[in-house]
């Protein structure tokens, strides 16, 4: 990353990515009233509609699960994308050019990457394409003979994008040059190689799956051979490339990615055609590395469509056997090698706060082979019966002595003590000490002993400093200026009883200050001061209206976009409006700042909005005023009725009666 993406540029992605149209390429919107839409939520099941979107402020909010946020935060959390390539997608839909300033504090300048990215996706777009035509082909029998012996049909094989890479020098090479792309591309994209006859097709002669990154873009290939003459290694992968790096590349996250969010489950299996049986057996979460171990940037990534938070839920089992925090499933051949490459994920395994487990077929057969055999019914049942990871790997390491002898079970505490030992959860750890004692038949106090004497090490990735609850950053919270993605993540504060008629109206009048500023201007929004608002959360929210300049500061942005051009001024306003109040707004409040401005008006038709704002503004002014009499009455029983205080105080109030009558004649 070359730096921060500059605050004016983020600005314009979220004005030009209208974020009806991005919300309505997942859900279905219709209209919820004045400028308001609503559909179901994409993020929970529920069969009535109660997520919200306001266009013309660029907000969404979900009033059953309690998500919400601007055009971004919905890419992020629907694409499962970081803040900068949430920004870096939506430029590249919008045709907004990103600068990036230097950490250090240089100068900014447009970064050349986003731009460069797109040229490469595009040449594996077309590979992709161009691959799986030829698959149909008359050379590309053996590879469609491999797929049905394996049990994949051609729908199978266009589910998944499978292809054919012909045995020429140069086919895919002349196809690109054909489309514009230069040299330096194609070298740059890993599609070819160079030697010393010049550039040639990297891959030939083999089965092709495109690896597709989490947005669905096609970023590199895995290639197996075909042919007995094909010197080639048995799998070939794309090489890095400046859009390919395999240690972040996860085959089939495009695809699973929505059912692990919704299951809160991850099925690692081992190769491509393990992914495609697991599919279309019924597993949709599952996922496969790309010619690397299950390392630190995947637990990352998995994390991230877990949602897993490391919260106290993690690892508590439901009666249907699904861990609360979600689980994360290994399946691996049961040879040695796969054993090696469990114990190898064990290692991995403390980065989850969520359940891990380990599935092996008793045969060793993996999945591909295993529904190829025994049907989908089979490599569900896999799936369902697998056993903790922690209990894998202790029972792994007991496999390698003798336990039907003194020594051997001696010999066995020794070497399992330590993976006891490597369990960072106490309450776990205790636990399996006892199950170890139960396994080796010995005395409990001994193993427990053992255990708290032997070298623990730490499997934790060097660099990913978490605090003792398991954040990262050490608990601090600290993100990157410019980064707001935490601003819907954080609970809201907790507000009242829905019923009290205080606190809906103090909520109503909110809602228009927010989703209607030039009407509450109109109707006196703006002299109501914090005394207003009994609800504490709802006086935050007014003192970030406040602190964006009023309701009335509303007219100004509307001045500042008309200046600069804007095509549509209204729209434009009324998003750098939003913006103001939630700069204002820290930390949770900003998500009920949201949900007051995609919440659903009353009225039904746009003139009937000015009536019900000025309606609300004036009750709780009047409600504010009659607080104030009431004060001024009660010092006046204490007071002299001589007194000049008293005086003075008598005639305040006499001021505010009148105020309130003419209050009460307005409405």
């Amino acid at each position: 990353m070359a730096g921060r993406i500059r605050r004016e540029d983020i600005g314009a992605v979220r004005e030009k990515a209208r974020i009806e149209e991005i919300v309505g390429d997942h859900v279905s919107l219709r209209s919820a009233g004045v400028g308001s839409m609503k559909g179901l939520c994409p993020f929970h099941d529920e069969r009535t509609p109660s997520f919200h979107v306001r266009p013309q402020l660029g907000l969404w909010h979900c009033f059953g699960c309690d998500e919400g946020g601007d055009v971004i935060s919905f890419v992020q959390k629907i694409d499962h994308l970081t803040f900068t390539e949430a920004i870096e997608r939506l430029a590249a839909r919008t045709g907004v050019v990103l600068r990036y300033e230097d950490d250090g504090g240089g100068t900014s300048r447009p970064r050349e990457e986003p731009g460069r990215r797109q040229r490469l996706v595009e040449a594996h777009r077309i590979a992709s394409e161009y691959y799986a035509e030829q698959l149909a082909a008359p050379e590309a029998e053996p590879a469609r003979t491999f797929l049905a012996e394996r049990g994949f049909d051609r729908a199978a094989a266009q589910t998944f994008g499978v292809g054919y890479a012909p045995k020429g020098w140069d086919h895919l090479l002349r196809h690109l040059r054909g489309r514009g792309f230069t040299e330096a591309e194609l070298a740059a994209s890993g599609l070819v190689s160079q030697g010393n006859r010049g550039h040639y097709d990297r891959f030939r002669g083999r089965l092709m799956w495109p690896i597709r990154d989490i947005t669905g873009d096609v970023i590199g290939f895995g290639a197996r051979h075909l042919y007995a003459d094909d010197p080639g290694p048995k799998y070939l992968n794309t090489p890095e490339t400046p859009i390919y790096r395999k240690s972040q590349v996860l085959y089939g996250i495009d695809v699973a990615k929505r059912e692990i969010a919704k299951e809160r489950q991850v099925v690692v299996v081992e190769g491509y055609t393990d992914v495609m049986a697991a599919h279309l057996a019924g597993i949709g979460t599952a996922i496969a590395t790309c010619g690397t171990a299950f390392g630190a940037d995947h637990v990352r990534i998995v994390r991230r469509l877990l949602g897993d938070a490391a919260d106290s839920s993690a690892g508590v089992m439901l009666a249907s056997g699904r861990a609360v925090g979600g689980e994360v499933i290994f399946t691996f051949d049961g040879d040695e090698a796969g054993q090696k490459a469990a114990l190898r994920a064990f290692g991995e395994d403390q980065q989850f706060a969520s359940q891990t487990f380990v599935a092996v077929s008793p045969d060793g057969l993996d999945p591909c082979d295993l529904r190829l055999q025994r049907g989908d019914a089979a490599v569900r049942a896999l799936v369902s019966e697998r056993e903790p990871l922690f209990e894998f790997a202790i029972r792994s390491v007991l496999a390698r002595v003798d336990l039907d002898t003194p020594e051997g079970r001696v010999a066995g505490l020794r070497v399992a003590a330590p993976v006891v030992a490597r369990i960072r959860d106490h309450a776990l750890r205790g636990e399996y000490a006892r199950e170890l004692a139960g396994w080796l038949g010995m005395d409990v106090v001994d193993v427990r002993r053992a255990v708290a004497s032997a070298p623990r090490g730490d499997a934790r990735p060097r660099g990913d400093a978490r605090s003792a609850d398991g954040r990262p950053d050490g608990g601090r919270g600290e993100t990157r200026a410019g980064d707001d993605s935490g601003r819907s993540a954080q609970r809201r504060p907790a507000q009242p009883y829905p019923d009290d008629p205080v606190a809906k109206l103090e909520r109503q009048v909110l809602e228009v200050a927010l989703q209607l500023p030039a009407f509450a201007a109109d109707a006196g929004f703006d002299s109501l001061d914090a005394a207003a608002f009994q609800v504490p959360a709802y006086r935050a929210v007014h003192d970030a209206v406040r602190a964006a300049g009023g309701a009335a500061a509303f007219e100004t942005f509307r001045e500042q976009q008309r200046a600069a051009g804007a095509a549509d001024v209204d729209r434009a306003a009324a998003a750098a409006w939003s913006d103001a109040v939630l700069e204002g707004a820290v930390g949770p409040l900003a998500s009920l700042v949201t949900e007051l401005a995609v919440a659903p008006l009353p009225a039904d038709r746009e003139e009937a909005l000015g009536g019900y704002a000025r309606g609300v503004v004036r009750a709780v002014v009047r409600l504010g005023v009659t607080r104030k009499i009431g004060d001024i009455r009660g010092r006046l029983q204490r007071m002299d009725a001589a007194s000049e205080e008293y005086q003075a105080a008598f005639a305040e109030l006499l001021v505010l009666e009148q105020e309130r009558r003419g209050l009460t004649d307005a409405s």
